[in-house]
């Protein structure tokens, strides 16, 4: 199956995804989360990158960014991935021993309506999914975390919403999501189609050429 064009293009959001090579566990300790948090500091203020939500789990990681011109994600990417499998291997005394990651980040491009409210919600509450916490916010490793206990300097890399928060987002926060609502973001994850309403992900798979997204996995059946 030939590889889906990567979009981008300044002034849309997108969720990034990659996961640990072989999904073996990259994420010990507190000194490897703070690797990777210091990293991702490090890259924000390179690039100027817009970072709107994000999760540290184990073996993989989530971003929602929203970069301001064409070219800034796969630069900030890019520099990402491997300033930090350079330091993970610094640090960890395997120089020369693999990759860090299994391959290729995965994103898609999300609507800026509640759709996105949605991805935030699912983002940040990955780990009480995984059942590592009890409450959302008690996860160190993400940005609902730094939102709510971090200094001043720990909240600066984090950008204003498009969209407003609601006023019960803790609330919300902790409630499930419905399994339609999972299960849209988790094909969207998987097969890189846009996430948003039926008429803008229509547009936007047009305009991008990325209609291939939306077509079922697998060979058409003969005589369909």
């Amino acid at each position: 199956m030939p590889r889906i064009p990567r979009i981008d293009i300044g002034g849309y959001v997108y969720h990034i995804i990659n996961r640990a090579n072989a999904r073996v566990q990259i994420f010990n300790d507190k000194k490897d989360y703070q690797l990777f948090e210091k990293t991702l500091e490090k890259g924000i203020e390179k690039f100027n990158m817009r970072l709107l939500a994000y999760c540290i789990m184990p073996n993989h990681w989530h971003l929602i960014l929203s970069p301001h011109n064409n070219g800034d994600l796969s630069s900030f990417m890019g520099w990402l991935s491997n300033a930090h499998t350079r330091r993970w291997h610094a640090i960890k005394g395997t120089v020369g021993q693999g990759h860090l990651y299994q391959g290729r980040y995965k994103s898609f491009l999300c609507q800026k309506d509640e759709h996105l409210l949605s991805l935030v919600r699912y983002v940040e509450s990955n780990a009480k999914r995984a059942d590592l916490v009890s409450r959302v916010e008690d996860w160190p490793w993400s940005s609902v975390w730094r939102r709510k206990n971090g200094k001043q300097e720990q909240k600066k890399i984090l950008s204003p919403w498009p969209i407003s928060e609601p006023s019960d987002y803790s609330i919300l926060l902790n409630e499930p999501q419905s399994k339609k609502e999972l299960d849209t973001i988790r094909q969207s994850v998987a097969r890189s189609n846009p996430y948003g309403r039926h008429t803008w992900v229509q547009r936007i798979t047009g305009k991008f050429r990325i209609e291939s997204t939306l077509r079922p996995i697998g060979r058409p059946k003969k005589g369909g």
